[in-house]
């Protein structure tokens, strides 16, 4: 799968639930509605709290990947 483009970028590395969830929370209002925000975490925890941040908030989790042992997500900032 192609890997989408982006307007920011959140480095989550390091962190620990529930401070890359925290992180974004401020991250995701630095791009504008309909641009993508890159995040890379590596705590696990991410693959479940992540998604469930995108649907409560109504932003579009685009791509989902697993590389090297860190997390990497796309997300479509909603309206």
């Amino acid at each position: 799968m192609e890997t989408p483009a982006f307007a920011a970028e959140l480095d989550a590395r390091g962190l620990f639930c529930p401070e890359p969830v925290m992180m974004l929370h401020n991250r995701i209002l630095d791009v504008a509605a309909g641009e993508v925000l890159r995040v890379v975490a590596t705590d696990p925890s991410t693959t479940r709290d992540i998604p469930r941040f995108c649907q409560f908030l109504s932003h579009e989790l685009v791509l989902h990947q697993e590389v090297g042992g860190e997390y990497v997500y796309f997300i479509r900032r909603g309206q």
